[in-house]
């Protein structure tokens, strides 16, 4: 049977698990693996070839936790300061979002993951309307998981309203929205943190993914003053809280935990909670380094992350693989911890499972077709002795040269196809500067 794409002559990474096949081939027909083989493979029905000579065919990165269009309009506007004075200046600029500045950021940042090899996200909307991103991923369709956000409390009190509206015709949303696009667009409930949300929030979340069968996306232990507000107000630690309250479940990722102790480890493992890892994001917060050591022992599916470009300042999983193997290794003080194998598999199979999109992150017939080529004949990744490792530990964003999501070919030769890159980048550009005028001067 012909195939629509044929990639051949690289070094496939079909993760998972599954060892590496030297100049192997991988085919696509419609918007699915049919073949991942060597050379000996039958290719000669080809719709299309793509030549991945010096580089690597794998799975396309799963971004388990992000925040695209709101975190653009605020990247690198403050910087060197705390988590909750971070959250502040954020807010001050979020109650004036409208849609066609959000549109625009959103198209800006599908179009630096796409080029970044990133071919699907799980968003959280923590204070923003859902549907210029809805909008932005017809220009450029990656596989995206959009958590509508909800929150009662705090800073995001104002968005009471909006939350309860849209709790109310969640079922509708879903029937509308959930796995549509050929299976692209799935939809997800994102209360926004133990902070920011009541009890009956929580209870009213998790009635609504029990009965739509849809998953949940929140933030969770993220540094030392949420665990302090939840001791204060509850008498107990922000997992121990949503234990309590029958939250937690196998459904939910909850994104950066890095303020752990063994007990909260012991329930996230016993729910099968998932969890999103975001080391750069933590880091430069100053919300702590997740005991990831304890994590993986206790069987917890761990994803790997960007969290927002706010907090990280990139789509970038190339930065975020080689900086987690860094801090773990220091934090440990165990220079063997953390191998580049798991740190990919956190970035693509395992991320697929954290963000609850398995039919992706794995390069096997019947996967969803979510490939990249990643170019390493390049001066900061010669000799590569180890292609894994190239990628960990050398490689960039800029070197992902193809990018298929769903069998289409969304970018070829570091060119998205028929995308203007310019007119989006200006358009984003006087859009945040504007915005940033009339919030904060």
């Amino acid at each position: 049977m012909a195939c629509d794409i044929a990639i051949l002559n690289g070094t496939v990474l079909p993760m998972g698990g599954r060892p590496d096949i030297e100049s192997g081939v991988v085919t696509i027909r419609g918007n699915s693996i049919t073949a991942v083989g060597d050379s000996a493979t039958d290719v000669s029905d080809a719709r299309k070839i793509i030549d991945a000579r010096g580089g690597v065919v794998m799975p396309g990165f799963a971004n388990s936790h992000t925040h695209v269009a709101s975190n653009l309009l605020l990247r690198g506007l403050l910087e060197d300061v705390l988590l909750f004075e971070w959250l502040q200046t954020m807010w001050t600029l979020k109650r004036n979002f409208d849609h066609e500045t959000l549109y625009w950021a959103s198209l800006c940042g599908d179009l630096e993951m796409v080029k970044a090899g990133i071919t699907s996200f799980n968003e959280h909307f923590d204070a923003y309307d859902v549907e210029p991103q809805m909008a932005a991923l017809e220009e450029i369709p990656l596989r995206a998981t959009l958590g509508y956000g909800f929150a009662d409390r705090g800073l995001y009190a104002p968005r009471t309203d909006y939350s309860h509206r849209t709790m109310a015709r969640f079922a509708d949303i879903v029937s509308e929205h959930h796995d549509s696009r050929d299976g692209l667009l799935h939809i997800a409930l994102s209360p926004h943190a133990v902070y920011s949300c009541g009890a009956e929030m929580w209870h009213e979340v998790r009635r609504l993914a029990d009965s739509l069968g849809v998953s949940i996306h929140t933030h969770l232990s993220e540094g030392k003053q949420e665990v302090a507000y939840t001791t204060e107000t509850y008498g107990m630690r922000p997992v121990q809280w949503l234990d309590s309250l029958g939250f937690l479940g196998p459904d939910v990722t909850a994104a950066h935990c890095s303020s752990l102790d063994e007990r909260d480890i012991a329930i996230l493992a016993r729910t099968g909670t998932k969890v999103a890892h975001c080391p750069v994001s933590n880091a430069k917060l100053g919300s702590g380094t997740m005991p990831l050591r304890a994590v993986m022992a206790a069987g917890i599916t761990v994803g790997l992350a960007t969290d927002g470009p706010a907090s990280h300042n990139s789509s970038d999983l190339f930065e975020e693989m080689k900086f987690a193997g860094l801090i773990h290794k220091t934090a440990t003080a165990d220079v063997e911890f953390l191998k580049i194998g798991e740190i990919l598999e956190m970035s693509t199979a395992q991320g697929a499972i954290a963000m609850h999109r398995p039919d992706t992150g794995r390069l096997a017939v019947g996967a969803k077709a979510d490939v990249i080529v990643v170019n390493l004949d390049t001066a900061h990744t010669q000799p590569v002795y180890d292609p894994r490792a190239a990628l960990v530990y050398s490689s960039r964003a800029d070197d992902v040269t193809h990018s298929i999501v769903n069998g289409k070919l969304l970018m070829e030769n570091r060119e998205v196809v028929g995308v203007d890159e310019e007119r989006i980048r200006h358009k984003f550009h006087e859009a945040a500067h504007a915005l940033k005028k009339c919030s904060i001067g």
